[in-house]
């Protein structure tokens, strides 16, 4: 019996140790590539293959992301676009999770609102920005309520299908035993879709900071969006450029953020 308990752990640490330098070659090669790729257009924009006024070069964004940072309008701009990103975040997990468990609860409102989901989401939502500007102002609410608009019908219409998928035997399990319609959400429902709710996270940080990004486009006067969009009216590319890698290392960082928030809450 030792032999065998002895051979299955060296086997799990194997298995731990393939994994591990899976994990390590895939971090390696993405690595590799950003470099290359950041590399080959530096090489092109110093020989003069490309136009540095319309492509800017690695060196020109990290001049100028250096001179924010002096001026002091890096900090401002980053937390101005995160606090943004934060409280979309927060209130369309919250709200999403309310409504969804309302429309799971209630199957006669979930069918007449399904339509109206679907066309609210398939509906482009920069087209609203002027209709939010006049109705909210020109100010950081109008830019909290696009996002709002853009990552609430997704966490929606995320919980409320995870809800769906539970097994109907389970359910009618708990009814043979008298459960209530309430007591099946809280013992069942939820629970069962505790992954499905945590996943969905992730959807909602990415959907929360495209909604944030579109409304600094609009109306902000902070933020990344703004200095995308400062950097295209006035034709400075090196701006722009600077813009769009912070905001990739932006989202980037806020992706990881709650992929290990996520890691943590399933493994508890």
């Amino acid at each position: 019996m030792k032999k065998y308990g002895k051979i299955s752990t060296l086997s799990s640490k194997k298995i731990m140790s393939k994994e591990k330098r899976f994990n390590l070659l895939v971090l390696i090669t993405q690595i590799s590539i950003v470099v290359i790729f950041l590399l080959l257009w530096e090489m092109l924009a110093r020989f003069g293959v490309i136009n540095t006024f319309i492509f800017s070069s690695p060196s020109l964004i990290a001049k100028t992301i250096k001179d924010l940072f002096l001026t002091g309008n890096l900090l401002s701009h980053l937390m101005t676009t995160f606090i943004e990103t934060a409280i979309a975040f927060v209130l369309g997990i919250v709200l999403g999770l309310i409504v969804a468990i309302i429309l799971y609860s209630w199957k006669f409102l979930a069918k007449v609102i399904d339509p109206f989901l679907t066309l609210i989401n398939s509906l482009p939502k920069v087209a609203l920005g002027p209709i939010l500007i006049i109705w909210i102002g020109a100010n950081t609410k109008s830019i909290i309520v696009m996002a709002l608009l853009i990552n609430l019908i997704v966490s929606i219409v995320t919980i409320y299908n995870g809800f769906l998928n539970i097994d109907a035997n389970k359910i009618k399990l708990l009814k043979s035993f008298g459960a209530t319609k309430g007591q099946i959400l809280r013992k069942l429902i939820i629970p069962a879709s505790y992954q499905t709710i945590v996943s969905s996270l992730k959807l909602n940080i990415s959907m929360s900071l495209i909604g944030v990004i579109m409304g600094e486009f609009l109306v902000s006067k902070e933020g990344l969006g703004y200095l995308i969009m400062y950097g295209t009216q006035v034709f400075n590319l090196n701006l722009v450029m600077s813009g769009i890698f912070l905001l990739l290392i932006f989202s980037y960082i806020l992706y990881k953020v709650i992929s290990l928030l996520e890691k943590k809450l399933i493994k508890e």
